[in-house]
């Protein structure tokens, strides 16, 4: 479990997290070898930017649940259940996350290759059921019109208003956190960005901070403003193809088109960088494997062209009474329930938690002075669009001033770099990177060989799928799909 505490939240998460392992607990410590069914708490503190880490050894499968004071864990406890077969007693609504074809034991982390299933013959798959005179139910998914991913959401609706979503996943589960294991530490990275094809970029990020804190490598400033620059240019990509996205579903087709053209053009800049549209195969362990030779004032320029464009287009579209009347009040999370289920990204920061990685965690070479935390308060469709509007224009803000210092910077040439083939025993890292969907963690821990025994991976999306379910009820089943594109979340993150 790996959960985002929100600020002045951590001492008391903390003391209650402590208060919870002298109870269940066999021991305790850090960096040590441990042997049976453990269970890991990656423990983030915004405030101070730092991070503890805590765990527990069972002595049997079953544990005492966190989730009833500590909501954000709820689904952390689920996964747990159905990927190890470990049952949080006293969960509050204890069910399956993934559908039952997920659990063949090849893709089931730490699971013995020979085991027919993980032992666990009692998942839950039913959805809540809502009674009344005049409910009914609309299935959604998993196949979707158009290429988007495969999810299914369960809709229990009276009239035309939304009264429950259910959500099911896992048709996209590939046992990566399991098949990486498998791989030899050099080709890792390309594994690790392939959990999500959308955010390549900051999923090698993550893989590579990881391996280069365990290792203790320092990488050199070129490299690393390559890095923030690639890492913008995604987030730059994405929130565009999200708005246009949201354009499209409202009927604004011209804002829709333009938008698209101008993604195609920060896709043509992170080619020119990187070396590729989608920057794939670019970061690696100890640097970047590209090492760019583009006209940086000609990408400077570019991004300005964007920026006068874009703003003038979505400013359009954020005013139109057409586009004001549907997402306004539409699809709300309150600030309290996104702390309670600690809500990361987009999603936090439009109900008004000022939470960006970017800020709270600074990676070298980042320009924090140019950053800005966008954030609202309404927490509605409406708040949500516009906190992405907002970090598209500061990114592209950032990209101008790391553009600048590119121009500045004598580039050497590309050093190879060697990486052993196992790393150092009983050790734990973790890479943590603001995507542009939110928070992303990778998390590493070695045996006492020196091998990688466990590796897991932590997608915003998998804080936030709690969030669309909440959003949907009490809404118009018409808002459903506004609903849905304005959280915009990875299925195959989640999946994994």
């Amino acid at each position: 479990m790996i959960p985002h505490l929100v600020p002045l939240e951590f001492s008391r998460v903390q003391s209650y997290v402590k208060g919870f392992l002298e109870k269940e607990m066999t021991r305790i410590g850090l960096m040590t070898s441990i042997s049976g069914n453990e269970i890991v708490l990656l423990l983030l503190d915004p405030v101070s930017s730092r991070s503890e880490l805590v765990w527990t050894v069972l002595n049997d499968k079953n544990y005492s649940s966190l989730a009833g004071q500590i909501p954000q864990l709820h689904w952390f406890e689920r996964s747990i259940k159905d990927m190890f077969d470990l049952t949080p007693l006293n969960h509050p609504r204890l069910r399956s996350n993934f559908i039952q074809n997920a659990f063949d034991s090849n893709l089931i982390p730490l699971s013995n290759d020979n085991e027919k299933d993980s032992g666990n013959s009692q998942r839950n798959f039913r959805f809540m059921k809502v009674f009344g005179e005049g409910i009914y139910e609309v299935p959604v998914g998993p196949v979707h019109a158009g290429i988007i991913e495969p999810g299914h959401f369960r809709l229990s609706c009276f009239g035309e208003y939304i009264q429950n979503l259910e959500l099911r996943f896992g048709f996209l589960h590939r046992g990566l956190e399991k098949n990486i294991l498998r791989m030899p530490l050099q080709k890792m990275c390309f594994a690790a960005e392939a959990a999500s094809s959308d955010t390549a970029c900051a999923n090698a990020l993550a893989h590579a901070m990881a391996i280069e804190s365990i290792l203790q490598i320092e990488v050199s400033k070129q490299d690393a403003l390559c890095r923030n620059a690639a890492l913008e240019l995604e987030r730059a990509a994405m929130h565009i193809n999200d708005i246009g996205g949201m354009a499209l579903d409202l009927g604004c087709l011209s804002v829709a088109t333009t938008l698209s053209r101008l993604r195609g053009t920060v896709l043509g800049l992170a080619e020119q960088l990187t070396g590729s549209r989608l920057i794939r195969g670019y970061i690696k362990v100890g640097g970047v494997y590209f090492r760019p030779k583009p006209n940086f004032r000609e990408l400077k320029k570019t991004i300005e062209d964007i920026e006068q464009e874009f703003t003038c287009i979505v400013n359009w579209f954020l005013e139109n009474a057409q586009v004001l009347e549907r997402l306004s009040q539409v699809g709300k999370v309150s600030h309290n329930l996104a702390v309670d289920f600690g809500f990361v990204g987009v999603v936090a920061r439009a109900s008004g938690i000022d939470y960006d990685v970017r800020k709270n965690f600074t990676t070298p070479s980042f320009p924090s002075d140019v950053h800005k935390v966008a954030h609202e308060k309404d927490g509605d469709c409406l708040a949500r669009t516009r906190v992405r509007t907002y970090e598209l224009v500061n990114s592209l803000e950032i990209l101008r001033f790391l553009f600048s210092e590119l121009n500045e910077v004598n580039f050497e040439c590309n050093q190879k770099s060697f990486l052993p083939d196992k790393l150092p025993t009983n050790s734990i890292a973790f890479g943590i990177v603001e995507s542009f969907r939110g928070e992303l963690i990778h998390f590493i821990k070695t045996d006492d060989e020196g091998k990688i025994e466990r590796y897991a991976i932590k997608d915003p999306s998998f804080n936030n799928w709690t969030g669309m379910a909440i959003c949907a009820r009490g809404n118009l089943l018409a808002d459903f799909p506004v609903c849905n594109k304005s959280f915009a979340l990875s299925y195959s993150g989640h999946d994994l």
